[in-house]
């Protein structure tokens, strides 16, 4: 994706003093980070890895309606909500139960028109698979509204528990390379950087495209890590100041960061 297609706010370069947010959600999803950045007087400069591709063929619509149509229905991420709302009407059916992988999914799925949601307090896949709705799933069909990669802890954790899973991958990321004008303002910019991460895969692929020096001066930031697990993850790809924040959510995650020592 070329340069000219970004939103020039993301090509800012604050004072150095004043920490840079880097993210690294996917491309044009970015207006939730710098929601909180602001709130701390910070701004964002996008480095994404990847755009979202809806899976808009006869196939997976196919795929969709079937898993709709299940006992439970799964959304793993908003941008699943998102796409399958392109792809088919979203509604309730009578008995059925709908969850999502956290607050911000469950918000899009009632957009949607899906009144009733659960989701965990804990915004991650093990939260999601100790809700009490997904304890007794044998012999309960599951939709799983989701995408390569990712959350691939909870389909095989649901047909352990006797459930038949009717996964859909209603997006996918598609890989994009960063553009050389983010780059070029990163390396301008000499202050502190802070470095949200709630999905591993970004953070890899960030790691293994970006040039030496960009990706050595990304391992020295403060990494906002939304669960141990991708603390664990950041810190095995080299990163070295770590702090876990109380959930995925931009404004948690960067509330890591400013809280108070």
């Amino acid at each position: 994706m070329s340069p000219s297609r970004h939103n020039p706010r993301e090509y800012y370069t604050p004072p150095a003093t004043t920490p840079l947010v880097v993210s690294l959600r996917p491309a044009n999803d970015h207006a939730a980070m710098r929601r909180a950045a602001a709130v701390h007087g910070s701004r964002v400069i996008a480095l994404s890895p990847w755009t979202i591709a809806i899976q808009d063929d006869p196939a997976t619509r196919r795929a969709l309606r079937t898993a709709l149509a299940a006992d439970i229905v799964i959304a793993t991420s908003p941008a699943a909500v998102r796409a399958a709302t392109m792809l088919a009407t979203l509604r309730a059916r009578r008995g059925q139960i709908n969850c999502a992988i956290g607050s911000a999914t469950a918000a899009a799925l009632r957009r949607a028109g899906i009144v009733d949601v659960h989701s965990p307090d804990r915004m991650d896949s093990e939260g999601l698979l100790a809700l009490p709705v997904l304890r007794g799933v044998r012999g309960r069909t599951v939709g799983l509204l989701t995408a390569p990669g990712g959350r691939d802890r909870i389909e095989p954790a649901l047909r352990k528990r006797g459930a038949r899973v009717l996964r859909v991958d209603v997006y996918a990321r598609a890989a994009i390379a960063l553009p050389v004008a983010v780059l070029s303002r990163l390396r301008g910019f000499d202050g502190p950087l802070l470095l949200p991460v709630s999905s591993g895969e970004a953070l890899q692929r960030v790691l293994d495209i970006a040039p030496a020096d960009l990706a050595a001066r990304l391992r020295g930031a403060c990494v906002l890590a939304a669960s141990a697990r991708l603390a664990a993850l950041a810190r095995a790809a080299g990163c070295r100041d770590i702090r876990v924040a109380a959930g995925p959510r931009p404004a948690q995650l960067l509330a890591a960061a400013f809280a108070p020592d």
